[in-house]
């Protein structure tokens, strides 16, 4: 019954979902003619024999934290087929960097009979869900199947979790038909736990986003980027920002300008739909330029902003500081991974809502690798002292590397639990 409800609700949020998805936006990519895949009817998977595993990542976000898991699943099992299934066309995009790997399709609207029309086109056996996208009719669906559930690098913050305790029993209904639920940490198994997932289904796996790896590749064009800017400047990004906070960090940049008239920032909108956006804000207030832009970037560039998709490691590799966005908007984001710029060895500042990575956050200051800020002011003041001790600064980013380095190990780990 509860699940009744459930698919009642969905389907008068459906043509929202829908419009939501197909609506084209500038400078995002778009579903286009293969909307079809929306409600199941996928081109069928010819997999002559061979076994088909199915990975379900939302959007950009999971699409690169899953990366590494599926790069060591092809090389444990060459012969694999890996079906990579996103929601959202910008994470279709990101799919389109493993297309020697994966074969992606768009995650069908979550309805029993899509789901049935998905995976009679593709026969998975099994489906690994990244982090936490628990749909209940693809659950049951999969599950009644016959085919195994796992929930990679799963997470559940205590906001997510209240969330859950109000619909528990439809949760349990999702709980029962799980295989394994490999988490993140303690915390994570603990609410799942008391959320009614079996405590024999629940594994610590730790991230896989800990086991990220710096491309050398990544690394040289960041310092080629660099040297476009000017070698010696002091290069602060702003990664993954949200509406109101890229006018927060312009606000800190002026104020950064007034001690350092050679500083630059760097900016990273999050959502391509706001790169013309983020521009213009920029524009309006300093000598700015992009990276779509044909006119060279130089010394007496200002603000520079990241409007391409898939270059994240680049830009971070050409700056000194990563504030990471995400996290200054109250309780609305709970921040975004600090971890990419602590692989490459660059110090972080993050706001006060951080509530999604917790844990990742809370090691990261422990050794002060990190540190949390709170306004604008705190900000500035953060920026400067790190500008002004380079000592510091590079101490600090061997310490963010280091505890990359001691964490990874769970996609090994994870491979395991789902393999046997």
């Amino acid at each position: 019954m509860t699940r009744i409800l459930y698919t009642l609700v969905l389907l008068l949020a459906a043509p929202f979902l829908l419009f939501s998805l197909l609506k084209n936006k500038p400078n995002k990519p778009v579903i286009g003619s293969r909307w079809k895949e929306l409600f199941g009817y996928s081109p069928v998977l010819n997999s002559q024999s061979r076994e088909v595993i199915w990975i379900h990542a939302v959007s950009v976000g999971e699409t690169i934290a899953v990366t590494p898991f599926i790069k060591a699943l092809k090389q444990q099992s060459p012969d694999l087929i890996i079906v990579l299934t996103t929601t959202t066309a910008t994470g279709a995009k990101q799919a389109e960097s493993l297309k020697d790997l994966v074969t992606h399709r768009y995650m069908p609207i979550d309805f029993s009979f899509t789901i049935s029309n998905f995976v009679n086109r593709i026969n998975p056996s099994k489906l690994i869900i990244v982090e936490t996208e628990l749909w209940p009719n693809t659950i049951n669906m999969v599950s009644k199947s016959n085919i195994p559930i796992y929930i990679l690098n799963a997470r559940l913050s205590e906001k997510s979790f209240k969330n859950y305790q109000k619909v528990r029993k439809l949760f349990i209904t999702i709980a029962d038909n799980l295989t394994k639920v490999l988490c993140l940490h303690q915390d994570d198994a603990k609410r799942f736990s008391l959320l009614g997932v079996e405590e024999n289904k629940i594994h610590i796996t730790g991230s896989i986003k800990f086991d990220i790896k710096t491309k050398d590749s990544d690394i040289k064009s960041g310092e080629a980027l660099r040297k476009t800017f000017g070698a010696n400047r002091p290069i602060w990004v702003a990664a993954s920002t949200h509406s109101g906070e890229e006018e927060k960090m312009l606000n800190v940049h002026k104020k950064i300008l007034e001690t350092i008239p050679e500083a630059l920032l760097i900016l990273i909108p999050r959502h391509p739909e706001r790169f013309n956006l983020v521009k213009n804000l920029a524009k309006n207030k300093f000598t700015t330029n992009s990276r779509t832009s044909k006119n060279q970037s130089n010394s007496n560039i200002e603000v520079y902003v990241a409007d391409t998709m898939g270059e994240m490691m680049t830009i971070l590799a050409s700056s000194d500081i990563c504030v990471m966005g995400g996290s200054f908007l109250g309780s609305k984001v709970g921040g975004h991974n600090l971890l990419e710029p602590a692989a490459l060895g660059i110090p972080t500042l993050i706001g006060p809502s951080y509530f999604n990575f917790n844990d990742i956050t809370k090691q990261l200051s422990d050794v002060r690798a990190t540190e949390v800020v709170h306004t604008e002011e705190e900000l500035t003041e953060a920026l400067l002292n790190l500008f002004n001790n380079p000592k510091e600064l590079k101490e600090k980013g061997i310490a963010a590397h280091a505890i990359v380095e001691k964490n990874t190990g769970a996609i090994k780990k994870s491979l395991c639990h789902i393999l046997g």
